[in-house]
């Protein structure tokens, strides 16, 4: 055969071939593709369904977190969170500004405002009643001193009563405001005097020891705590309607600022204790491993924590060169509740020297300081040289409260109305 013969034969043997219909071969293989995945994605569907079946058992059988595992989120805080600087036998503590820095703090407005000074526009009480005692002051005359009542609306109502010093001077005690609000009680060498702030009623309760110094409302503000260095007693207001007896001597106390309900913090390095109230004195509730070298002024509670100011006898977390650290402490009855503590130290010098110990510009010394009771449930207040500040134990955030000018105060829940 020749060649020119081959092209011949194969165009015809092409020509008898039958032509492939695509479009039928692509549909099929379109159908098969699909099928495949309508498998795979039900078999996908009941692996899922199987394991949220397995899991809902689990959980009905052994508990929400059995076998759940939530990743690592970080621990969320309220606005306005310092964290603490560091612990002091096991408790976060948080350290106060320093001293000087109190007129650029953050403030909050309360019935004082910015400055608490004596009023010259005090009404009488019997003409203008207070509902909510917000503080109460002292002013001083020839004979003795005079009340003036502070109410959650700003004004001042002064009561008809003249009162005595007592052996420490000033017959104000931070805890002289009853946490209902309404009544305030002044110790007095041999007694107490007790003033309704609604209907201006005085009343004198007398006690046989002389030498009366502290006042502490119980938390139904019909009895308190009177005290002196060698006596302490139970008083109750209205001993007729409660049928309680009107004055009943209880454990007595050295420090007299001591003997507070419903619980009080007392004893030194070692030996430091919570303490609650029971009616012929107190027992120990626990005891805290705290550096105490000595207290001052009273222990206030709000709900399970009970608050007091001590000072250190050394803190390595925060050193101190002439002056001894002094303490808030926020101890909780709860020992699922965290504890907390806010150390008020020395201001450091602005310039520092270029060598040898530096001098710092401002100390806080012993007695300089002390608890003034509580702004709500969570916000202690306390009392520095010439302020009044508040101590935030959620966020540990320090504020103002006001500018202090005058002699002594004791402050009430009518505070924050």
């Amino acid at each position: 055969m020749r060649r020119e013969d081959v092209r011949p034969l194969l165009q015809r043997a092409v020509d008898e071939l039958p032509e492939p219909d695509l479009a039928d071969s692509a549909w099929a293989g379109g159908l098969t593709l699909r099928r495949r995945r309508r498998r795979t994605t039900a078999v996908v569907l009941a692996v899922v369904l199987l394991m949220l079946t397995a899991a809902g058992i689990l959980v009905a059988v052994k508990g929400p977190s059995a076998g759940l595992t939530s990743p690592d989120r970080p621990p969320s805080h309220p606005p306005g969170y310092v964290p603490p600087a560091g612990q002091i036998a096991g408790m976060d503590f948080w350290l106060a500004p320093p001293g000087g820095s109190e007129p650029f703090l953050d403030r909050l407005s309360t019935p004082m405002g910015e400055q608490l000074q004596y009023p010259d526009d005090a009404e009488p009480l019997q003409a203008q009643p207070v509902e909510q005692i917000a503080a109460v002051v002292l002013t001083r005359t020839d004979r003795g001193f005079r009340p003036l009542l502070l109410g959650s609306d700003a004004k001042w109502s002064e009561a008809d009563v003249l009162l005595a010093p007592i052996a420490t001077g000033s017959p104000l005690s931070p805890g002289s405001v009853a946490p209902s609000g309404g009544r305030v009680a002044f110790p007095q060498p041999g007694g107490v005097v007790v003033v309704e702030s609604a209907s201006a009623q005085i009343r004198r309760i007398a006690l046989a020891d002389q030498d009366i110094r502290s006042v502490s409302w119980l938390v139904d503000s019909e009895r308190m705590l009177v005290s002196g260095p060698r006596s302490t007693y139970r008083v109750a207001i209205n001993p007729a309607a409660s049928g309680a007896q009107e004055v009943a001597p209880i454990q007595p106390s050295v420090d007299p600022h001591a003997a507070t309900s419903p619980y009080r913090l007392d004893g030194v390095a070692g030996q430091v204790v919570l303490m609650r109230s029971i009616l012929r004195g107190w027992t120990v509730d626990d005891t805290v491993q705290l550096p105490v070298q000595s207290w001052t002024g009273q222990t206030f509670t709000s709900g399970n924590v009970a608050a007091r100011l001590f000072t250190a006898t050394q803190l390595p977390q925060v050193p101190t060169i002439a002056s001894r650290p002094q303490v808030v402490a926020a101890i909780s009855a709860v020992p699922s509740e965290p504890s907390r503590l806010l150390v008020l130290g020395e201001t450091p010098p602005a310039t520092p020297p270029p060598s040898g110990p530096s001098t710092p510009d401002a100390v806080r010394e012993r007695d300089c300081c002390a608890v003034a009771g509580w702004y709500d449930a969570s916000t202690v207040l306390l009392q520095v040289t010439g302020w009044i500040l508040s101590w935030n134990l959620e966020t540990g955030q320090v504020r103002r409260v006001t500018e202090v000018d005058v002699e002594a105060v004791a402050l009430g829940p009518g505070l924050r109305d």
